[in-house]
């Protein structure tokens, strides 16, 4: 009788020694698991970007960024004030749709660019009644400015209506296409802003067609 019951105790004392034994492997099976594929994650899982960071690139300009939007606003103003004499002396609606879409495409660059310069702390070129510019060392007759028309030019086109304003304002427009095409390729190879590399190349892209056309309304 007490052998017996001295082998039920040594069966239980065996069974809860198997079961603890059990327990102890899994849990140190699953630490080491654990452990381990924490650090399979990240080694084969490259870093987070810190917060910002596309931000950032983005954000960082240089000297010719602030030179290609200080320049190109008061060519796009000028561009602008042109455009806004169509509607009243231009004979030809190919260059009414002309003027109205030169308008749409450069009114919303000049407050985009704008809004650069004041993020740069950067002066906002101030415009003046007929689309010509204040600016401090800035040369009106085409040296920073290529394409840009003298005041006597503005003056010129606003005496104008029908046949002879559409000439006029053809003519003066591909010049002046020109030489905004001029400024945006060398923001285009010089720049850092990649917004203001973006715009330049739609700049390059979007004038050069309208060129074409106007062309082609003057008979070349």
């Amino acid at each position: 009788m007490t052998s017996r019951r001295s082998l039920s105790r040594r069966a239980v004392i065996l069974a809860a020694t198997v079961t603890a034994a059990v327990v102890l492997a899994a849990c140190g099976s699953s630490d080491s698991s654990s452990s381990g594929h924490t650090g399979h994650d990240t080694g084969s899982m490259p870093t987070p970007a810190p917060s910002g960071t596309a931000s950032t690139a983005q954000g960082s300009h240089n000297a010719q960024d602030v030179s290609f939007a200080q320049g190109m606003i008061p060519h796009h103003r000028q561009a602008v004030a042109m455009a806004g004499l169509a509607a009243t002396r231009a004979k030809s609606q190919q260059v009414k749709d002309l003027a109205a879409k030169i308008e749409r495409a450069q009114d919303p660059e000049i407050n985009t660019m704008s809004g650069w310069l004041k993020a740069w702390d950067a002066k906002v070129p101030d415009a003046d009644m007929t689309g010509m510019e204040s600016m401090p060392g800035m040369d009106h007759s085409g040296s920073s400015m290529p394409g840009m028309m003298s005041g006597d030019d503005m003056a010129k086109l606003k005496d104008l209506s029908g046949d002879a304003f559409d000439r006029a304002f053809l003519r003066m427009m591909v010049s002046h296409h020109q030489g905004a095409i001029a400024m945006a390729k060398t923001e285009r190879a010089k720049g850092a802003y990649g917004p203001a590399t973006t715009m330049a190349t739609s700049i390059v892209t979007s004038q050069s067609s309208e060129i074409t056309g106007m062309d082609k309304l003057l008979g070349r």
